[in-house]
């Protein structure tokens, strides 16, 4: 069969969408601290979090945990220590030696320490999994309680490409030993400004 008539004969066969279910959000709510219960989550999956009365000192902050890397791709208007000028049109295979990245997040869940970044945010999809070390920049008035606002609210979005991110990479599926970096960046810290 050719490749055309395999997708008509999908198209043909797909069943009716169902209604999504009817979730009453004021289950989920609790009265806590999102800042503190962000904070706890992130740690829990192995990243860290930095929380700045004033985004001015991000850099210098940024210096004091990364003295030495020197080969530094920002994305973000808030940082300015970034040695690598990226756009779209560069080949990520160049960005293989990339000591950190600088993003800004859009979005933070408290429930599990994850963090939604877009394409708008870091230009070029590789960029914060090629990165040896990552670092988010958010707002600590984009941190929501739970992944049903956060559905909610980028819901809205033009769709671009974006992904949760939480904790740096790791895996322990093989003879379950906990691998760190095995898929993206080593080491995961959060700034919330």
């Amino acid at each position: 069969m050719s490749r055309e008539s395999i997708l008509n004969a999908v198209k043909k066969n797909k069943p009716d969408g169902l209604p999504l279910p009817e979730i009453n959000l004021d289950f989920f709510d609790e009265d806590i601290n999102l800042v503190e219960t962000f904070v706890e989550n992130l740690k829990f999956v192995g990243g860290r979090a930095v929380q700045l009365d004033n985004e001015a000192l991000l850099d210098e902050e940024i210096k004091k945990l990364y003295p030495n890397a020197s080969k530094i791709v920002s994305t973000t208007k808030l940082s300015q220590l970034g040695t690598i000028a990226i756009s779209k049109e560069i080949d990520p295979h160049t960005l293989e030696d990339i000591n950190l990245a600088i993003i800004k997040g859009e979005l933070a869940v408290a429930e599990n320490g994850a963090i939604w970044v877009t394409e708008n945010d870091f230009i070029v999809r590789a960029l914060p999994f090629i990165t040896n070390d990552l670092i988010l920049v958010i707002s600590k008035n984009d941190i929501y309680l739970h992944m049903h606002q956060v559905f909610e609210a980028i819901s809205k979005r033009d769709r671009t490409f974006g992904v949760f991110i939480s904790g740096p990479s790791k895996t322990a599926d093989i003879e379950q030993c906990l691998v760190v970096g095995a898929h993206g960046a080593i080491s995961l810290t959060v700034f919330i400004v």
